[in-house]
């Protein structure tokens, strides 16, 4: 199976999981605002906004997924793969302001703790929650590692099923002892959590649309893999990058020895047969120099006729 259509099965797998996701997300999301109001409960309140959130982000992977399955055109030589690039950098973002937002709550009740929270409701609420959560969870699991996209779509349910865990230790807290505050120190956990795992998201979002060299490539192991190559004497102005999630780009200038061109496009072809094998490289663009050519640049070796 070629990467095209390797990426293009993720593709259809992240749709069908992320719409199941969805739907599981909203349904659950309203039984929360109406659990939280009727419970007065910040943390079951905070964890229902989350998945408000949540469901537009996964709106948005989902646009994303779907939008990268366009063909590539004349302008857009790369199709719109980097569509679930800037949706996974949108995604991270409103995490950020997320979890900013439920720091600012919990300060609030911090200074004026709730007079009353009701923990049965707040407890149900939040198991329903939490069941709801374990399930999306199931359904993006195994596409989740294979796209920063699908991978920040996954980290909102994995930061609903943290919050709705939360919710349901602060309400055994309260129900138990009474401590009010407890409410706000779970939510403080939450948004910690969440923060966490959105910064992440944002930092490999903004490294693959700033071409950064991926994280798990060295570019002098690379030189190195290079140069083992039969013909190859010397590598140079060489750049590695992602185009999306899992498609790695390079661009290199090789020093060759003095050959016919013929045998050079052997070279080419060892190239970027072991690129692909070692660093999953498969997009590469090699411009073959020859130190014995007055131009630099290979020139077409021929015999002359043979005389006589």
């Amino acid at each position: 199976m070629d990467e095209r259509q390797s990426h293009h099965q993720l593709v259809k797998a992240g749709s069908r999981g992320l719409k199941l996701a969805l739907g599981i997300v909203l349904v659950v999301m309203v039984v929360e605002v109406i659990g939280g109001l009727l419970s007065n409960s910040l943390a079951l309140l905070g964890d229902a906004g989350h998945m408000l959130v949540d469901a537009l982000a996964l709106g948005l992977s989902l646009f994303a997924l779907t939008l990268a399955r366009r063909p590539a055109t004349k302008t857009k030589t790369f199709g719109y793969h980097r569509a679930e690039i800037m949706a996974a950098l949108a995604n991270g973002t409103i995490l950020v302001l997320v979890s900013i937002y439920i720091f600012y709550e919990a300060y609030q009740r911090f200074l004026k703790p709730p007079e009353e929270i009701s923990t049965p409701i707040m407890i149900l609420v939040a198991t329903i929650g939490l069941a709801a959560n374990l399930a999306g969870i199931l359904l993006l699991r195994r596409v989740s590692t294979k796209s920063l996209n699908l991978k920040a779509a996954f980290w909102h349910i994995i930061g609903d099923t943290i919050s709705s865990i939360g919710v349901i230790i602060a309400g055994i807290i309260i129900l138990f002892t009474g401590w009010y505050v407890a409410d706000a120190v779970i939510a403080v956990f939450i948004g910690g959590i969440i923060l966490l795992g959105s910064v992440r998201i944002v930092r490999e979002s903004v490294d693959i649309l700033l071409e950064a060299v991926p994280k798990q490539i060295e570019v002098s192991k690379v030189i190195e893999n290079i140069k083992e190559v039969s013909g190859v004497e010397d590598v140079h102005d060489i750049h590695i990058w992602t185009i999306t999630s899992n498609i790695h780009a390079l661009s290199a200038h090789l020093s060759i020895e003095d050959q016919r061109v013929s045998q050079s496009v052997a070279i080419v072809e060892a190239v970027n047969k072991d690129l692909a094998r070692r660093f999953n490289i498969t997009h590469t663009t090699l411009q073959l120099e020859c130190k014995s050519c007055p131009s630099g640049l290979v020139c077409e070796l021929i015999q002359p006729p043979h005389q006589g």
